[in-house]
């Protein structure tokens, strides 16, 4: 009696003399992928080119993933810092880079930025200008739009609370000192620091900063709370009016 064959089973042999089923095998069997070495070996066994080839995703028609990736690092000067800080607008018209590849590395470089700021945050301890504007570069200075914010810290100078005070063009902002005095008083501040970005990149503060500072501190000076500095940033500087002598 001739042997009977599960039907699954000839489906599986047929399936396994196709030029699609041998593809699958000898993808499985890559462990030079970048993804396959690092699920084995974790992520840093991969260089910066193979971690962007993994947000790309597959290559597009014309475009080989791999020769993406290294043209887009090169394109920012080989600088993973650079490719974090990009805009939207700075990937475009970047050959095999469309809106959904855009889309997952603005995501990723905008997580990578929290992620930073939380534990940042978490460890703050505003003792020297260096702290705080490094703190500040890192929530701020890629912001494409001007913010005005707020830290509002108690007698040992560590973080109470944080908040964004206000958008938009310093011109146009409505930042009001009257409520930054009484968000200070609300958390029992002891002394304020706050910042706005300039996403021009020039940081040499304007003459409405500059009166815009002195109101402020003039204001919570009445309630004993200090203003330790106002501090102008950008993508890769700042401007402190402490360290200038502004204050």
């Amino acid at each position: 009696m001739p042997q009977q064959l599960s039907p699954f089973r000839e489906c599986r042999d047929a399936d396994a003399d196709t030029p699609r089923a041998a593809g699958r095998r000898k993808r499985a069997r890559r462990p030079d992928l970048p993804r396959e070495r690092l699920l084995e070996r974790g992520p840093a066994a991969l260089s910066d080119d193979e971690l962007i080839v993994l947000l790309l995703g597959t290559g597009v028609p014309g475009h080989n993933v791999f020769d993406s990736a290294r043209a887009l690092l090169e394109h920012f000067g080989k600088s993973l810092r650079g490719l974090l800080d990009a805009t939207p607008a700075d990937f475009r018209g970047h050959p095999g880079i469309g809106e959904a590849r855009i889309a997952r590395l603005s995501a990723v470089a905008e997580l990578a930025r929290r992620a930073l700021a939380e534990k940042a945050r978490e460890q703050l301890l505003i003792d020297s200008p260096g702290a705080v504007e490094d703190y500040l570069r890192l929530v701020i200075g890629t912001r494409p739009y001007e913010v005005f914010m707020t830290l509002y810290l108690d007698a040992r100078h560590s973080l109470v609370d944080s908040e964004e005070s206000a958008r938009g063009s310093l011109t146009r902002m409505a930042v009001y000192p009257r409520e930054i005095v009484r968000r200070a008083l609300s958390v029992n501040a002891a002394a304020l620091v706050v910042a706005h970005n300039h996403p021009s990149g020039a940081v040499q503060p304007s003459a409405e900063d500059r009166r815009l500072t002195r109101v402020l501190r003039d204001a919570l000076a009445l309630f004993d709370v200090r203003l330790l500095d106002h501090v102008v940033v950008g993508a890769t500087e700042t401007f402190s009016f402490a360290r200038a002598g502004l204050l």
